[in-house]
């Protein structure tokens, strides 16, 4: 017993010795940071479908993608609006038209820089004699050497990027196990895409008849007519007819490199079975490679030591200059090791992990709001003195993108060119407050929509000029929504005074159809809907249904009124308009054009638009454009959703691209006054624990003295 409470005073001492001598904080999660390593930290909240960039279209997957590949282009850092440069290629592509079967052809001729290098992968491992190590592998070699994981080969290789590379890639978005999402677009545009996956579908159906069927197909062995490589680092890309928007997709991964050797080595007995997939583990030639999957954990990109020259740029706007965007101007990127992508399910713990400096930049989210943002005497954002004591920095930017309310122009009371459906429709563009929705359900963030193009794209205006005037009037230097008594003289003139049709007398109910959500906020959001609407006397009616329900009423036209958006693909105006071209309908093409809008005056215009340069005449066809849907009203315009973005001091000046997906190799980190602020931030309060010994010893004391009494008291012996 004595030795025991020996034992427990020893490792109660010992315990608080350590804790006290420990030269971190306590809770700091990355126990095994290497100071000499400049380590990025930030989060994901869902795991990636797929890391192969001819199937990937989704944000959260490009925020690795973009670290990782490199299209021939990218997009400058720091010029608005967005202006593409070359990345890898040695400079913008050629394009020349010509005739070609009686066709009019755009051909792309795309140099890239030599000496670029692959990162470093097991695909690309040789040995001695210049034969691939791991190209003849076996289910039974991976269950012998225990490789379960990419870093469990133990050879790396590299070798030098190629247009080969470039040209297999393209061909890769034509086979059929790969399911690209834009073949479809692509085959519309790039010559003989169609027919070679029409090739590929059947060389890919007669390969899995065979008795030891495989998924790989040399692309390397078959033409595809719109695309050549004219030398090893030289090739040419055919566009079917006039289509400038395809530069900027030549800044996207679908377009980036691919050497054939992954597609090999992934096709491998036993490769999909261990994720050892191009799902899982990319390779390209970006300035980070991927070291670590676990989406169960984190994912770990390092810098990638082959990485070609590369620098930060040295043009940028005045603003930029007096920000100190341009102080890093001409240093080699990527400026960190290491990005450790942790998963975060939840958004309070990554809050709170912003908050003791163990992420370096964070959103804001509803939550949270309060405790960042507050209002300025003109009711524009800025921090709270909380916020501005820790030294954090707020960014916004407006994206590229729009949410509204959609008018299904099939319907027979709320579509149709009739001037009666018309004035209904701009009469609840007035009534339905965008600028009280923004503010109630997103904290403010976001500027109200004129048209369907946002800001920093060609056709988006400020002032006056740029007001949609059927919803808005010029007031004291700012746009002000037309009041809710010329709404009603609107709806009285569509047929239907203080919400009732003039004919029947019943009051005029709409349906707004929309997936069942599970927000919290849905509720509410659909109770100011309502609000909305019987502020006029229209009653709104909320059919909510499943999404795949909800999605067969879009594609039947089926649905009255609904909320849709989109964010931009590429910054140019044809991204927006198109939503409303007549041969995008939904209902009757599939298209995106979801409202089923047809104006034939609009649609000649947008074919005219779609393939001019940049121009004051492209600008002029454009406001034509915006007159007439101004007018039509098939959506209320909505809002431009606002991103704000917080960095605590040791994280450089940030420029915000909504865009551009390869920002992580412009960012600088000063880890040491990181470590600084995280000690700072993170100090353990220990008083509760010597309190909580003293009380042991307290109780313990008398119980030890008892014992001690009992155990060691003098023994008297009986005197004859």
């Amino acid at each position: 017993m004595t030795q025991t409470v020996r034992w427990v005073g020893f490792a109660l001492v010992a315990w608080l010795i350590g804790l006290l001598g420990c030269d971190r904080p306590w809770n700091d999660p990355y126990t095994d940071e290497a100071p000499e390593e400049v380590v990025l930290y930030s989060s994901f909240a869902e795991q990636p479908k797929t890391l192969d960039p001819a199937k990937s279209y989704s944000s959260n997957e490009y925020q690795f993608l973009g670290q990782i590949y490199e299209p021939p282009l990218q997009y400058h850092y720091l010029l608005r609006p967005y202006t593409l440069e070359p990345l890898t290629a040695a400079q913008m592509p050629r394009v020349d038209s010509l005739i070609q079967d009686g066709q009019r052809i755009n051909r792309y001729t795309i140099r890239i820089r030599p000496g670029i290098q692959f990162q470093p992968h097991p695909a690309l491992a040789k040995d001695s004699q210049g034969r691939y190590v791991y190209h003849q592998l076996t289910e039974a070699d991976l269950i012998q050497h225990g490789i379960n994981e990419l870093a469990d080969f133990s050879q790396q290789g590299t070798r030098e990027l190629t247009a080969a590379d470039y040209v297999y890639q393209i061909k890769r978005l034509a086979h059929p196990q790969v399911q690209s999402p834009i073949l479809g677009l692509m085959s519309d545009y790039i010559v003989g895409l169609a027919d070679f996956a029409k090739q590929l579908n059947n060389l890919y159906r007669q390969q899995q008849t065979a008795e030891n069927p495989s998924p790989f197909i040399d692309l390397r062995q078959y033409s595809l007519a719109g695309v050549r490589v004219l030398d090893r680092y030289t090739y040419q890309i055919d566009i079917q007819g006039q289509y400038p928007q395809f530069l900027y997709w030549l800044a996207m991964p679908f377009f980036a490199p691919m050497p054939w050797e992954a597609d090999w080595f992934e096709s491998q007995p036993g490769m999909l079975d261990n994720n050892l997939t191009l799902d899982w583990y990319p390779l390209g030639t970006g300035p980070m490679y991927m070291v670590e999957n676990n989406p169960n954990r984190a994912i770990v990109l390092e810098k990638n030591p082959y990485y070609h020259s590369d620098y930060y740029p040295s043009a940028g706007t005045l603003q930029d200059a007096q920000t100190g965007l341009l102080e890093d101007a001409g240093r080699r990127l990527p400026m960190i090791d290491k990005i450790e992508f942790i998963l975060e399910k939840e958004a309070i713990p990554r809050w709170n992990k912003f908050l003791q400096g163990y992420y370096d930049s964070s959103g804001i989210g509803s939550d949270s709001f309060d405790q960042a943002i507050t209002l300025d005497v003109q009711g524009e954002p800025m921090l709270t003195p909380a916020m501005q004591a820790k030294g954090i920095q707020l960014y916004t930017e407006v994206e590229p993108s729009i949410f509204y309310l959609g008018f299904n122009m099939l319907d027979d009371v709320v579509g149709g060119n009739s001037e009666r459906a018309r004035k209904l429709r701009q009469a609840i563009s007035i009534l339905l407050d965008y600028e009280e929705f923004v503010s109630i359900f997103f904290n403010g963030r976001g500027v109200p929509a004129f048209s369907p193009i946002p800001p920093g794209i060609l056709g988006y205006q400020t002032g006056e000029q740029g007001i949609n005037p059927y919803v808005y009037d010029w007031q004291d230097g700012r746009a002000k929504r037309k009041s809710l008594e010329e709404a009603k003289q609107l709806l009285a003139q569509a047929g239907y005074p203080n919400g009732r049709d003039v004919n029947t007398g019943n009051s005029l109910i709409l349906n707004y159809d929309t997936p069942i959500g599970s927000g919290p906020d849905d509720k509410a959001r659909f109770d100011w809907l309502r609000k909305q609407f019987a502020a006029v006397g229209i009653q709104l009616n909320i059919r909510a249904t499943q999404y795949n329900r909800f999605q067969q009423k879009m594609r039947t036209g089926n649905a009255q009124l609904f909320s849709w958006g989109w964010h931009a693909d590429y910054p140019d105006p044809e991204n927006f308009l198109f939503l409303l071209y007549g041969p995008n309908s939904k209902v009757q093409f599939g298209g995106e054009n979801a409202a089923n809008y047809q104006n034939s005056t609009y649609d000649r215009l947008f074919e005219q638009m779609r393939n001019m340069p940049d121009s004051p005449q492209r600008l002029a066809v454009i406001e034509q454009m915006l007159d007439i849907v101004q007018r039509d009203a098939p959506w209320v315009w909505g809002f431009h959703p606002q991103t704000f973005t917080l960095a605590h001091q040791w994280n450089r000046v940030i420029k915000p691209n909504a865009i551009g997906a390869n920002m992580a190799k412009y960012a600088r980190l000063d880890p040491i006054l990181r470590e600084q602020k995280r000690s700072a931030w993170n100090q353990p309060i220990i008083w509760p624990l010597f309190v909580l010994v003293g009380l042991l010893l307290v109780i313990g004391l008398p119980v030890v003295i008892q014992y001690w009494r009992q155990e060691y008291r003098p023994r008297h012996r009986n005197q004859s």
